[in-house]
C-alpha cells in the first residue's frame, strides 16, 4: 500500500488525486492533507480520508478545524504554518508526496519531501521555475523519482516510456512540442483585450481549473513556465522546446526523435488521466475520466502563437534564457500581477507589461541556494506591489480625467441648448 502526503489537497489536482485514491482504498493511504485556507472542503476530506495529520495557513484556522474534528471523535492533528508543510513532507510513514500547491509556496516542502527521499509527483511547476538548478541538484543528489503530473510534462514522460533522468537530456530525442489551448480569450479581438473581466478570462473553454492558473492559461504564462520546466526537468537546450496552438487539448504534447519519428499523448482534457498513471507508475488504472472518442473529435488543429496576443510566453522564453534567479523574479512578479487583476486594480494587458518592468528592473542572480531564491522572490514582490499601486493610480487618474471630460461636454452641450 503507497502512503502519501499531499500538499495542496483542497485545488483541483489534490481533488482529482483524492478522487482517484478513494477508487482504490487497498493501494493508497493517506497520511497527511494540507490546504491553504479552504477548512470547508479540508474538512470534508478528513472525515472521509481520517489522514493522520493536516494542516493549514494559520493558527486560527488550525484550532477552528481541530475543534470540529475532536467533535466527530478524529484523532486527525492539526498543524500550521510552512514548517509544518516540510515536515507533513518528509514524514517517516509516507512513501510518495503529491507536490499540488499553487506558487512559491509549494517550493520548500516539496524540497523537504526531495530531501527526504520521498517520490515526488510534481505538479507545482514553480517549483522548477523558481528553482530549477537547485531542485534538479537535489533530486539527482538523493536519487528520488520525479513524476510530471502537468498533462504535458505527463504527456512527454509517456512518450519517452517513462525513461528519463532529471535534467539529463534523452539522447534519441531532436525536440518537444507542447500544446496550448490558447485560454479563455483566444478569439477575443486584440484591441478588447485590455477591458477583459476576470470572469471572462476564468472560462477556460477545455479545462476544469483554479483561478490562478485560468488566468496564466488566458496569458499563456503558464506554457511559458513550462517550457522553464521541461528545460530543467528533461535536460533540454530552449531551441528544443517548441510551443504550438492546439485548440481542442486532445495532444497534450509530442516527442520528435531524431530519426523523424514524433509520438503523442492524446487523451480527453481531464487531469485524472496523468494523476493516476503517477499514481501507479509504472502500471496504469482505470478512472473515472472520459475515454476519447476519436470520432467524435472529428479533426485536431494546430495554429501557431501570436507573440502580439500573448506577450508573457517571450517573457518566460526570455527569464529562461537570461538564467540565475530571473525566472524567480518574473514567477514572483506574475502571482502578485495575477491577483491584483482578480483584485481589479490592473487590466489584462497590464499582467505582461508590469512583469516585463519588473524583470528588467531587478538584475538575476546565480542559484545557489534556497536563501538566494527566497531573497529575490521576496524583493521581486515587492517591486512588483509597487508598481501595480502606480498603475493603479494611474486608472484611477485615466478614470477621473474621463469622467472629468465628460462633465464639461455635457456641460457644454447644455450651455448650447440655450
Amino acid at each position: 500500500m503507497k502512503a502519501l502526503t499531499i500538499l495542496g489537497s483542497t485545488g483541483s489536482i489534490g481533488v482529482n488525486t483524492l478522487d482517484i485514491i478513494g477508487q482504490y482504498p487497498d493501494r493508497f493511504k493517506v497520511i497527511a492533507l494540507t490546504a491553504h485556507h479552504n477548512i470547508e472542503l479540508l474538512f470534508k476530506q478528513c472525515i472521509h480520508y481520517k489522514p493522520a495529520y493536516a494542516v493549514v495557513s494559520t493558527e486560527k484556522l488550525a484550532d477552528n478545524l481541530q475543534q470540529r474534528l475532536r467533535e466527530r471523535s478524529l484523532n486527525t492533528e492539526v498543524l500550521f504554518g510552512a514548517k509544518a508543510l516540510a515536515d507533513v513532507a518528509s514524514l517517516s510513514e509516507v512513501d510518495t508526496v503529491m507536490a499540488a500547491i499553487v506558487g512559491a509556496a509549494g517550493l520548500l516542502p516539496t524540497l523537504a519531501a526531495i530531501k527526504a527521499k520521498k517520490q515526488i509527483l510534481l505538479a507545482n511547476k514553480e517549483a522548477l521555475v523558481m528553482a530549477g538548478p537547485l531542485f534538479i541538484e537535489e533530486a539527482k543528489r538523493a536519487q528520488v523519482t520525479l513524476l510530471p503530473i502537468d498533462s504535458e510534462h505527463n504527456a512527454i514522460f509517456q512518450c519517452l516510456y517513462g525513461r528519463f533522468e532529471p535534467g539529463i537530456p534523452p539522447k534519441e530525442v531532436s525536440k518537444i512540442i507542447l500544446t496550448a489551448s490558447g485560454g479563455a480569450l483566444r478569439n477575443k479581438p486584440l484591441a478588447q483585450l485590455k477591458d477583459t473581466t476576470p470572469l471572462e478570462a476564468c472560462q477556460h473553454p477545455n479545462w476544469v481549473m483554479g483561478q490562478k492558473i485560468n488566468i496564466d492559461s488566458a496569458t499563456l504564462m503558464n506554457k511559458g513556465f513550462e517550457v522553464i520546466e521541461a528545460h530543467f526537468l528533461f535536460g533540454l537546450s530552449p531551441d528544443q522546446i517548441d510551443v504550438v496552438l492546439h485548440p481542442q487539448s486532445i495532444i497534450h504534447s509530442l516527442v520528435e526523435y531524431r530519426d523523424g519519428s514524433m509520438l503523442a499523448q492524446l487523451s480527453s482534457p481531464d487531469m485524472r488521466i496523468p494523476i493516476s498513471y503517477a499514481l501507479a507508475w509504472p502500471e496504469r488504472l482505470e478512472n473515472s475520466a472520459t475515454h476519447l472518442d476519436l470520432l467524435k473529435v472529428a479533426q485536431l488543429d494546430f495554429k501557431p502563437i501570436e507573440e502580439a496576443r500573448y506577450p508573457c510566453l517571450g517573457l518566460a522564453m526570455q527569464a529562461l534564457k537570461i538564467g540565475g534567479t530571473a525566472t524567480t523574479i518574473l514567477n514572483a512578479a506574475n502571482e502578485i500581477m495575477v491577483q491584483a487583476f482578480l483584485e481589479g486594480k490592473i487590466r489584462f494587458t497590464e499582467i505582461a507589461s508590469l512583469n516585463q518592468q519588473v524583470l528588467e528592473k531587478i538584475h538575476s542572480c546565480p542559484v545557489v541556494s534556497v536563501e538566494a531564491i527566497v531573497e529575490d522572490d521576496s524583493f521581486a514582490r515587492a517591486v512588483a506591489l509597487e508598481m501595480v499601486e502606480k498603475a493603479q493610480k494611474n486608472v484611477l487618474t485615466a478614470m477621473e480625467f474621463s469622467a472629468s471630460a465628460a462633465k464639461l461636454r455635457t456641460e457644454r452641450e447644455h450651455s448650447r441648448k440655450f
